[in-house]
């Protein structure tokens, strides 16, 4: 039997999850942006409606790449403090260099303060230079398991991959196997990689009528970034800001 850890984009996500038959979620918000850090209080009702359900919650500041700023890494480290004190189970995480290799330090800070509780380096894994080389300085700081596709978009491209991946840890780590996986390909993933668990996104649309008599009006951005781009409100421009409106 293998069982199913759940993607889940708010407290609705994972409530629904739970009732479905998964054991586990990873707790998110903004999945559009590949998945946020969730509030507290999605948390706490998720743990209060669902108290067997075991979440690990996402932490990572804003969406594009993995080498964060010094305040944006202090606050990472704060929420994770906060969701464990809130009854978190776990957290996920991933720090990288600049030039896409793991951030060791900054590992080994993160994991001092999950402790006992489970960690998770995530599909970050899936932009490092040297996969197996990873794998290895993961085991060596002891993080419970890693999220990955297998350097592919999904895990049935990644599957040589996220194969040797297995290998090399030998049992060391726990290897989870993430993207595009959905109940039209789950029993070939149980076979090609048997592990214990399979992460899983598993959302349909639904609607909110609420905007519809203003439709000229929008709330989210109006272009897509690249992967590795990100916006930033930067102090120059606010000091031209009030330079301007008070001349």
């Amino acid at each position: 039997m293998v069982s199913l850890e759940i993607c889940c984009g708010s407290a609705e996500d994972a409530i629904a999850a739970w009732h479905g038959g998964a054991s586990r979620v990873e707790l998110n918000s903004d999945l559009f942006h590949g998945g946020l850090t969730p509030s507290i209080g999605t948390l706490k009702i998720v743990k209060q409606t669902a108290p067997d359900l075991k979440v690990i919650c996402m932490v990572r500041p804003r969406e594009s790449g993995f080498c964060y700023t010094d305040v944006e890494f202090e606050v990472m480290l704060e929420d994770a403090a906060e969701l464990l004190k809130n009854g978190a189970d776990g957290i996920a995480f991933g720090f990288l260099h600049e030039d896409g290799t793991i951030d060791i330090d900054r590992c080994r800070q993160m994991l001092a303060i999950i402790g006992t509780k489970e960690s998770v380096f995530h599909r970050a894994i899936d932009v490092v230079p040297d996969v197996l080389s990873a794998v290895d300085t993961l085991i060596e700081l002891n993080v419970t398991r890693i999220l990955t596709s297998g350097q592919k978009p999904t895990a049935l491209e990644g599957s040589q991959t996220i194969q040797h991946m297995i290998a090399r840890a030998d049992g060391r780590i726990e290897i989870l196997p993430g993207s595009g996986i959905r109940p039209h390909n789950a029993a070939q993933c149980r076979e090609l990689f048997r592990t214990p668990y399979l992460h899983a996104s598993m959302h349909t649309i639904v609607c909110d009528s609420s905007t519809e008599h203003r439709p000229e009006i929008h709330f989210h951005g109006s272009t897509l970034l690249p992967e590795n781009q990100y916006k930033l409100v930067q102090k120059k421009d606010v000091a031209e800001f009030i330079r301007q409106a008070n001349l």
